[in-house]
């Protein structure tokens, strides 16, 4: 659960981060924080699967590694799938 939880706020993080950071592709306050979030859970899922650092619970509580990778992850995917969504809601609308 802490996984899920850190990816969707490194995702909400990176799309809202990147929407003010790239404005050309932004797709409002609220568009942002969804593309993000969206691109965060799912590119943690998929990064995480494919680099090992799934699962994780320590005997002494969280894995704290892992739940720092799935808060970048989830940030560095989310921030890309904002870009990604802004550029094509741009082209579509001409």
């Amino acid at each position: 659960m802490e996984q899920l939880i850190s990816q969707l706020i490194g995702g909400a993080l990176g799309g809202t981060a990147s929407g003010k950071a790239l404005s050309g592709s932004s797709l409002g306050s609220v568009g942002n924080l969804i593309a993000g979030v969206v691109g965060g859970v799912g590119g943690g899922q998929l990064l995480g699967g494919a680099l090992g650092m799934a699962g994780g619970d320590a005997a002494s509580g969280m894995d704290l590694g892992a739940l720092a990778g799935n808060l970048v992850g989830g940030g560095v995917m989310g921030a890309i799938v904002q870009v990604v969504a802004g550029i094509v809601m741009k082209k579509l609308r001409g």
